[in-house]
């Protein structure tokens, strides 16, 4: 048996559980560390001052875009590819590979340059105040030239776990890392070079993780190719891919506008006020990240078994994953509910900070739990092709229910409003999802009973 009949078998044949698990042990890590950087970043940032730590919230939005275009070309060719080798056509799932990176890499291009150009426009529009601009700058003057670097990166995580390597992915990402939170306080305090030191050990770090992924397709440890050879692509194929990708371009570029809208709204009461959701968002991102990581293991096997048409196994293994997450989500917000004070004075001192931030932290955390469903709906969608339904639903949690209620309800009850936005609108995104994994439940319990 070749090296491709293998994890096809392995993808198809393995328990569900032990399957979702081997592939999401590397992912959950990946993304975990992915995360302790982004708040190592707020971490040391924090040390210079409110001013300082809300500026990396504004930037925080700046890098949601980013990673609404590379996740956007990532997911729509992951999940192409994962059902492409389930139906065994290499050769097409090597073009789509070829064709997102390829895109990822001019899409960045056009994003560096631009957001260069206009850099304090762009802040000012992200909603950085007069006091937080100058260190918005600096930290943005360093994320932009590595927009490229980042948005061809997500495409390599996201192909290599649609092939079942997530062990790859995570290789690439833990070292960048790792060396992300080495860099952050010699960069900051050792060389003296506050918030651009921080974004410069981001942009070091980005570069390392890139290298290290496009290695392995390189020596060819992957099934996919990612190749000038493989291109052009057809026109349609690309399509396919924003087209399929177009939940996660909805998901984070809504991330991106809700972050902004939400600063803006925060801005109203305060630096204090930004600071505080923008240390809140990090932790609420770094519990989140563990339930993106589960989900980002089951994708693949979904879509494996969804193109094998093995029904029975894509039921069990969604069943499986919100199951787990759950049990995890609720652990993890437990404990921060309890303990949000003490978590806000490991990043500030300011009371005010504290104060706002605990609150918040308290609010989001009663419905974090709720993630484990929402996610794993959505990328159920996504991974079987199901875009409309997969897009609709990526549009609410930060879109269709976010945006009313950040824009409504600091109007209504001041900051508070802005304490319970994202808490409202994640308990009616759950509500939503409901019927959603219901209909599509009975669909292919139908369609297994009619093979």
């Amino acid at each position: 048996m070749n090296h491709d009949e293998a994890q096809y078998t392995r993808m198809t044949e393995t328990s569900v559980p032990r399957l979702i698990i081997s592939l999401a042990v590397p992912t959950v890590i990946s993304m975990l560390v992915t995360s302790f950087y982004n708040i190592a970043d707020t971490f040391f940032v924090s040390k210079l001052g409110t001013s300082a730590s809300g500026a990396v919230g504004i930037v925080f939005s700046l890098m949601a875009i980013i990673q609404a275009c590379g996740f956007t070309l990532g997911m729509g060719a992951g999940s192409l590819i994962s059902r492409l080798l389930g139906n065994r056509n290499h050769e097409a799932a090597s073009r789509i590979a070829s064709a997102a990176f390829f895109t990822a890499l001019g899409i960045g291009l056009l994003i560096s340059a631009c957001g260069l150009l206009f850099i304090d426009n762009l802040m000012s529009l992200l909603g950085a105040t007069d006091t937080i601009l100058p260190y918005a700058r600096s930290y943005a003057g360093y994320i932009l030239p590595g927009a490229p670097i980042m948005c061809a990166s997500f495409v390599m995580n996201n192909v290599l776990r649609s092939e079942g390597k997530a062990a790859f992915s995570m290789v690439g990402l833990t070292a960048g890392g790792v060396l992300n939170i080495l860099l952050d306080p010699i960069f900051i305090f050792g060389l003296k070079m506050g918030t651009a030191g921080a974004a410069f050990a981001t942009l070091i770090s980005q570069t390392v993780s890139f290298i290290i992924l496009l290695q392995f397709f390189l020596r060819r440890k992957s099934i996919t190719r990612i190749s000038i050879r493989c291109l052009p692509c057809r026109l349609s194929e690309l399509a396919l891919i924003v087209k399929t990708g177009f939940p996660s371009l909805c998901r984070q570029g809504l991330a991106s506008i809700s972050t902004v809208l939400m600063n803006r709204n925060a801005a109203v009461f305060g630096d204090a006020a930004v600071a505080g959701m923008t240390i809140v968002l990090r932790i609420a991102i770094l519990a989140g990240s563990v339930m993106i990581g589960i989900g980002q293991g089951f994708t693949p096997v979904a879509g494996y078994n969804y193109g094998a048409k093995k029904y029975g196994r894509v039921r069990k293994a969604f069943w499986f994953t919100v199951k787990a997450g759950s049990c995890f989500l609720l652990a993890v917000s437990s404990v921060i509910f309890i303990f949000a004070p003490h978590i806000m004075r490991l990043f500030c001192i300011d009371p005010e900070v504290i104060k706002i931030g605990t609150m918040a932290m308290r609010c989001q955390f009663c419905v974090v739990p709720l993630h484990a469903f929402i996610i794993s709906t959505n990328m159920l969608m996504q991974a079987t092709g199901k875009i409309k339904s997969a897009t609709f639903l990526s549009l609410n949690r930060q879109g269709v229910f976010f945006i009313p209620a950040i824009t409504i309800l600091p109007q209504l009850i001041g900051l508070t409003g802005v304490e319970i936005s994202q808490t409202c609108a994640d308990a009616v995104s759950f509500l939503v999802a409901i019927p959603y994994i219901v209909f599509f439940m009975r669909h292919i319990s139908i369609t297994d009973r009619n093979k």
